[in-house]
């Protein structure tokens, strides 16, 4: 039985699509347990200044992982490290080796710079933080500092459980964070206190690397020293990774300063924001980037092979199945934006004005969905043609938009009554104190509106008008979608009139039932639309389920 398993463990996922269902699949599981962990935050503090402080805590060393560890990202290393194994399964380990050994120790050592600066930091971004939560965010600031150097070793050996097609590892690995997370909150937690929580998240990050350590090993490839480092290959990784490690910084720089923004306003502010943003990246995970990241691989040998062709097939493909699977989610998601958060965080301590400010946030948060998910492929598009310039453009300029607008949106907000009341009508958060948080989960959805705007402006001005198909997706995909989201909405009315909306049960039922049948709405509409999509599903289902002998496309290589 254990061999069985190892064996499934170790096993290669070759076609595109059986990746990203794979992909897909512990994705969900990877996002019901963060919800888990979001349900179980929300319940032991609430929107309290305990989970603001917490939340705060992962600026710094999300900044330190974005600078640093982001130069060892899969990425990079996979185009680099493929044309390595085909030459020698010796050069690719020496590569390894010193990727390894320059960047780990860089990483080391701007921890440890970081983590003696930690102080003076805190006090200059946080200065909301004052005594006992002052000191609790820098002793949770430096435990949370070991994270960034266990997930950049992760994400080392990450490139070899992707370049081997080890795919069930790589989803594994996210999987097994969340739940050190969890077993900080409800182990360490009671007996620690909030510094328990942090080492949940050092736990998770813990296993998040051992999962990719144990399959690389297995296949051969191991971290060691080496003290002759090729000073070439690193100005490879180095020319190769710096766009994108700017880039990457520039989106945690916009987030740092929306929760810096946060800090300035009403208590739990912070927490309402964090809550919204992990909700909103569900679908995002799921959908968006299992299919980028499944595609990536193949991207990378296609460009290499000079085999265009297939490359803007699968962009295509890929384009298509993430427009046509997102759409519905998106207005489902702003449709039942309070059933979502109520059954999911409103327990406990979590109280009605924080769940309304939450579900707000949400709706707004979600209306970018689309976009990010497919901005995530087209980035790896263009990281796969090596032209690493244009991801690194479009995410500063989105990251300056980000912080731009979102400290002229709050200074508009608060010197507008009509802006807040035509606010406050539109989302139902009324009278609600702590209502200008909305401000930053729109900024945030501006910026990444542009960002994938402009990505795929510069994808086609490279590569032509070859997406002409997936307007038809998006055609077909936003009628369905939003009829199925009137159908959900007059459902919602409905049993809003004979179910107990003050109990779990009744908010989940009531969810659950009109999410449904909006959900069999989109689908019956696109039948009859003789959508594409739609056809490709039901005779994939078929063949899986019913063993039909109907032909459909061979799975592509990866």
């Amino acid at each position: 039985m254990v061999k069985k398993l190892l064996s499934f463990f170790s096993r290669e996922w070759n076609g595109l699509h059986e990746a990203a269902l794979l992909l897909g699949i512990f994705a969900i599981l990877s996002q019901v347990l963060a919800l888990i962990r979001d349900r179980l935050l929300a319940h032991l503090f609430g929107a309290s200044q305990t989970l603001d402080i917490y939340y705060a805590a992962f600026r710094i060393p999300d900044f330190v992982f974005a600078g640093v560890a982001s130069f060892i990202s899969a990425l990079v290393l996979i185009p680099i490290l493929t044309k390595k194994a085909n030459d020698s399964d010796a050069r690719a380990q020496k590569f390894l080796n010193d990727t390894f050994t320059v960047f780990f120790s860089i990483l080391v050592v701007v921890s440890v710079c970081v983590y003696i600066a930690t102080p003076t930091i805190a006090k200059a971004l946080f200065p909301a933080f004052s005594g006992d939560a002052l000191n609790e965010l820098i002793i949770m600031s430096r435990l949370l500092l070991f994270s960034p150097i266990l997930l950049g070793l992760s994400n080392l050996l990450g490139s070899v459980t992707q370049m081997l097609h080890k795919f069930f590892a790589f989803a594994l690995a996210p999987v097994l964070y969340n739940i050190g997370i969890i077993l900080g909150a409800l182990f360490f937690y009671p007996t620690f206190g909030i510094i328990g929580l942090g080492f949940g998240v050092v736990l998770g990050a813990f296993m998040h690397f051992f999962v990719h350590f144990y399959i690389s090993s297995r296949n051969g490839f191991t971290l060691r020293i080496s003290f002759m480092p090729s000073f070439a290959d690193i100005w490879e990784v180095t020319r190769v990774s710096f766009p994108r490690t700017i880039a990457l910084s520039a989106n945690q720089l916009a987030l740092f300063a929306l929760v810096v923004f946060a800090a300035s306003l009403p208590q739990g502010s912070i927490t309402v924001f964090n809550f919204a943003l992990n909700l909103q990246s569900v679908p995002i995970a799921i959908i968006g980037v299992s299919y980028a990241t499944a595609a990536f691989p193949a991207l990378s040998k296609h460009f290499a092979d000079a085999e265009i062709k297939k490359f803007l097939e699968k962009i295509l493909t890929a384009a298509r199945h993430i427009v046509f699977w997102s759409l519905p989610v998106l207005v489902l998601m702003i449709v039942l934006r309070a059933q979502i958060v109520r059954t999911i965080l409103g327990s406990g301590s979590f109280d009605w004005t924080a769940t309304r400010l939450t579900a707000a946030c949400l709706a707004i948060f979600t209306i970018s969905a689309v976009a990010q998910s497919t901005g995530h492929l087209f980035a790896r598009g263009f990281y796969a043609t090596g032209n690493n310039s244009i991801p690194f453009i479009t995410n500063v300029l989105s990251a300056i938009v980000i912080c731009v607008t979102g400290y002229f949106f709050l200074i508009g907000y608060a010197g507008s009554p009509f802006i807040q009341d035509f606010v406050g009508s539109l989302l139902r958060v009324e009278g609600l104190t702590g209502a200008s948080v909305l401000m930053l989960p729109l900024a945030y959805t501006v910026g990444m509106l542009l960002n994938t705007a402009l990505l795929i402006y510069f994808f086609r001005r490279q590569f032509g008008r070859f997406l002409t198909p997936v307007k038809d997706t998006l055609i077909h995909g936003s009628f369905s979608a939003i009829i199925a989201g009137v159908v959900a909405y007059e459902f919602l009315e409905v049993l809003g009139l004979y179910l107990d909306l003050n109990t779990f049960i009744g908010i989940f039922t009531q969810g659950l039932v009109a999410g449904t049948t909006g959900l069999l709405t989109w689908w019956l509409i696109l039948e009859l639309m003789g959508n594409e999509e739609i056809k490709d599903v039901r005779t994939a289902l078929q063949r899986k389920f019913w063993k039909s002998t109907v032909v459909i496309p061979d799975k592509e290589e990866i």
